[in-house]
């Protein structure tokens, strides 16, 4: 059976978690007869290959199994393969972690024994020290032997010079030269570093798979008169839906009828509903508060804003240029020279100048251990290990080295206002009195609000409790839609409003306005608290900064880094904000809007860093080079970024970037004494200075010096 002409087929792959993984796949599957295009998406983990010829049946699928990796046909989007047969571990070395809990994957199962046959080894070879260095086979034939499969696979598809390929040829050659337990135990730490990738990787497809649980699975599609509950999917544009208070919109659509808060937080991040009415858009996922609404469905399932920015995420994902490894990078280059230069050594002198063999032989292979690249491969995850766990120490999340070495050049830091630069929390900044205290209006104004979820109110509702202020029973209280609330406390009729609605019911005065315009002009919220048929106070409500948002600008600032705030909060709200910071200010921003001026920075050449806590950032926190979620934020903000600060201080931004400056320099140090030593090494080697003993002292003494250099990090502390 073959493909059809221009056919695109999508396949899910299991175990993809890397770039290298990538480019080995696309090497491969490229290489096929009747392959025009092959497209990854790493964050999705998924393949689309476009066909232009005749394709032999099940090509794909042992090309890619052949490399360790599992492959299924993709439901939904492009045509899935017909005769694909069907995902299974049996057999490869590489799983998806998604499908079940990572410790009973084969490849956890395959690092576990050979750890297990890592320490029953060198047990018994201290037990027995008479036994030879062969004792070592097993337990490296456990964890090489796959390895070394997928470097062959790997070698003939495409990647000759694969990150396996040099893991293979170090724990050969330390088997050869003496060194067989450091090759067994460099096996181990490589197949824990896969394994620890594997789990992160699987982890953030699944909470970027997550994101569609925002938006309700059924809705109330309103058909011939009745109000009938059907799923969210099957809405068409045009069809009318009946959202109850409470609920989560089912779709994107414009307000028919009727008027309330809408939660926008989980879209906008803006951190106070916002009231709307008919003729007003609505977003999927936001939640309705107040009122009962009728809204007219404006876009399909598969094209609200939700979908829109799960899109978005995995795009920027793909977009994004990966640092490549260094090791994998280098190995190209470094290991197949390595190779050379030992043959050469040991057959050059005897074959050209008639030299002794024994004599040079013994010198390739004291070469062939210099150029054991075990200190090289320890020299980088040492030194980022340690970095990562001075970081964690305090806070400081990392998600790996290739972002370790782009936050060290980041020039320009975008930051989410809510929850980000202030607290998330709206709070009472100012109570205005007239004609009772100030504790009064506070008291009646809890009076009202008590028992309610809404962010004004428990803002209301903890200033009373935090200035003591007593909080007495309110009868027959309501919520009035889109204006506020009413009640009676203490035989008194209490109206707690909006401005707007306050001047419906009486005069408010021309100093009351003014006071109200210079609360505005702050992006505080003003309610207005009316006792009787009189105006008895006024409450300012905002969200303020973080306590040391100003001191960890200022961080970012003296260091020559640009700050800019990307909100989606009102623009009088943010500007009040962005003044009491000294911050550049761009309001009003939906998802789509943050990702675009993340874009525009990076084509002006700067080095972006995004930092956020809301879905919203989602997009930006992927656009950028660097995307940093703060504490307490969303689970898809914190998957979706490459660090998070976990204590929410603005000052660890700051921390973050000189961390990763410590850290790329310990690596560069780690690189200079392992090239270094063997250079200097195979120079004695050659000229007979030196032979194989010192050769193994060098390979082992460079291992030890880089681990030690690294370890200096575990000390490190923010300046």
């Amino acid at each position: 059976m073959s493909a059809l002409q221009d056919e695109k087929l999508k396949y899910r792959i299991g175990g993809m978690d890397c770039a290298s993984c990538v480019q080995k796949i696309e090497n491969a599957v490229g290489r096929l007869p009747g392959v025009a295009d092959v497209g990854i998406s790493l964050a999705s983990g998924t393949m689309t290959v476009k066909t232009d010829a005749a394709l032999a049946k099940g090509a794909i699928e042992q090309q890619v199994k052949a490399l360790g990796y599992s492959i299924a046909p993709a439901t939904g989007g492009a045509h899935s393969h017909d005769y694909a047969e069907e995902a299974s571990n049996h057999g490869h070395d590489h799983f998806d972690l998604g499908d079940g809990p990572w410790w009973k994957t084969r490849k956890a199962v395959l690092t576990l024994a050979t750890g297990l046959a890592l320490v029953a080894t060198y047990l018994a070879h201290l037990a027995l020290p008479s036994v030879p260095q062969w004792i070592f086979v097993p337990a490296l034939a456990i964890g090489l032997v796959p390895i070394a499969r997928r470097a062959f696979a790997a070698a003939i598809s495409g990647t000759p010079f694969s990150i396996e390929t040099l893991m293979t040829i170090a724990a050969v050659g330390a088997l050869f030269i003496g060194a067989a337990e450091e090759a067994v135990t460099v096996v181990f730490l490589f197949l824990v570093g896969e394994l620890l990738e594997g789990v992160a990787s699987s982890r953030a497809r699944a909470s970027i798979r997550g994101l569609t649980d925002l938006v309700p699975k059924s809705a109330l599609l309103e058909r011939n008169g009745a109000t009938e509950e059907v799923t969210a999917d099957t809405l068409q544009i045009g069809s009318v839906i009946m959202v109850r208070p409470g609920d989560r919109i089912a779709a994107d659509g414009t307000i028919v009828e009727g008027s309330s808060a809408i939660n926008e937080a989980p879209v906008t991040g803006e951190s106070v509903p916002k009231t709307k009415g008919p003729g007003d858009t609505v977003f999927a996922g936001t939640i309705n508060s107040d009122a009962v609404l009728r809204i007219s469905v404006t876009a399909v399932a598969a094209d609200n804003t939700i979908a829109r920015v799960v899109r978005l995420v995995e795009e920027a994902q793909e977009s994004k240029a990966p640092t490549e490894r260094f090791i994998d990078s280098f190995s190209r280059y470094y290991t197949p020279a390595v190779l050379v230069v030992g043959a050469l050594v040991a057959i050059l002198p005897p074959l050209a100048f008639g030299q002794s063999w024994s004599e040079w032989v013994y010198k390739g292979l004291a070469i062939l251990l210099i150029g054991c690249p075990c200190a090289l491969v320890i020299s980088t995850p040492a030194a980022i290990a340690a970095g990562l766990s001075a970081g964690a120490r305090r806070g400081l999340l990392i998600k790996g080295g290739a972002v370790i070495e782009t936050l060290r050049k980041v020039t320009l830091v975008a930051l989410d206002k809510t929850g980000t630069l202030t607290e998330g929390k709206p709070q009472v900044t100012d109570i205005v009195s007239i004609g009772r205290s100030e504790n009064k209006i506070l008291s009646l104004a809890a009076a009202l609000e008590n028992g309610s979820n809404h962010p004004l109110a428990l803002a209301i509702v903890a200033k009373a409790k935090a200035d003591k202020a007593p909080v007495p029973p309110a009868m027959a209280a309501r919520a009035i839609p889109g204006k506020g609330v009413s009640g009676s406390v203490g035989g008194e009729e209490i109206l707690l409003l909006s401005p707007k609605a306050a001047a419906e019911r009486l005069t408010l005065g021309a100093d009351l306005s003014a006071r109200i315009e210079g609360f505005n002009a702050e992006g505080k919220t003003v309610s207005v608290l009316i006792a009787g048929d009189a105006v008895a106070g006024l409450i300012a409500i905002r969200d303020e900064p973080r306590a040391d948002a100003i001191a960890g600008l200022k961080a970012l600032t003296s260091n020559g880094i640009g700050t800019i705030m990307l909100t989606g909060d009102n623009e009088r709200t943010a500007r009040a904000i962005g003044a009491d910071l000294g911050i550049e200010v761009r309001a009003g921003l939906l998802p789509q809007d943050k990702q675009a001026i993340v874009r525009e920075k990076q084509k002006q050449g700067f080095v972006v860093a995004k930092v956020g806590d809301g879905i919203n950032d989602a997009p930006a926190l992927a656009a950028a080079d660097v995307g940093i979620a703060m504490g307490g934020g969303t689970d898809i903000a914190l998957e979706t970024a490459d660090a998070a600060v976990l204590h929410g201080r603005v000052g660890d931004i700051a921390a973050m970037i000189a961390l990763s400056r410590a850290t790329m320099g310990n690596i560069w140090q780690n690189i200079a004494v392992a090239l270094g030593l063997k250079a200097v090494f195979l120079v004695t080697t050659i000229i007979g200075v030196t032979g194989l003993w010192p050769a193994i002292l060098a390979d082992t003494g460079a291992t030890v010096l880089v681990t030690m250099n690294a370890l200096r990090l575990l000390g490190w502390r923010p300046g």
